[in-house]
């Protein structure tokens, strides 16, 4: 059996802050562990280091905390099957998508109000400023 480890060692062997590791544990992401012994350290089991590396990557492809939440109880859920990650993951790519549209949209207008712009002029006329000011920072007017 590993021996436990504290939240520095922790930290050091997921390659993350100890602040983040206190965070996931707000957030039940990660289980508290334990105070062990006369100490009152905390005690962390050798297994969260895979937990954080799931963690890690699961954000890494765009997965909410939330999201993360919900996938950390499908894998502990022995009835769970694998179908439900399946379409959370499928919902992932829907939202991905829309992702993807919003930044096309957003180079698009960019792209427009560069083409406006005289970097000659003043800034107080300058286009970008203009409808960043004129739209309260959304440049629906300008995607087209």
């Amino acid at each position: 059996m590993t021996q436990p480890m504290t939240i520095g060692k922790l930290a050091k062997e997921a390659g993350i802050g100890v602040e983040t590791i206190r965070f996931y544990e707000r957030e039940g992401l990660l289980p508290r562990p334990a105070r062990v012994g006369g100490s009152g350290y905390r005690q962390y089991a050798p297994d969260n280091i895979q937990r954080l590396g799931f963690i890690r990557q699961a954000k890494d492809l765009g997965f909410s905390l939330k999201e993360i939440r919900e996938l950390l109880s499908l894998r502990a859920t022995s009835k769970a099957k694998c179908g439900s990650v399946k379409s959370k993951a499928e919902r992932k790519i829907v939202d991905v998508e829309k992702k993807i549209c919003d930044l096309k949209a957003i180079k698009s207008a960019l792209e427009t109000l560069i083409l406006q712009c005289n970097e000659e002029k003043p800034t107080s006329e300058c286009p970008i400023l203009e409808a960043i000011d004129k739209n309260g920072g959304s440049l629906e007017s300008t995607r087209k």
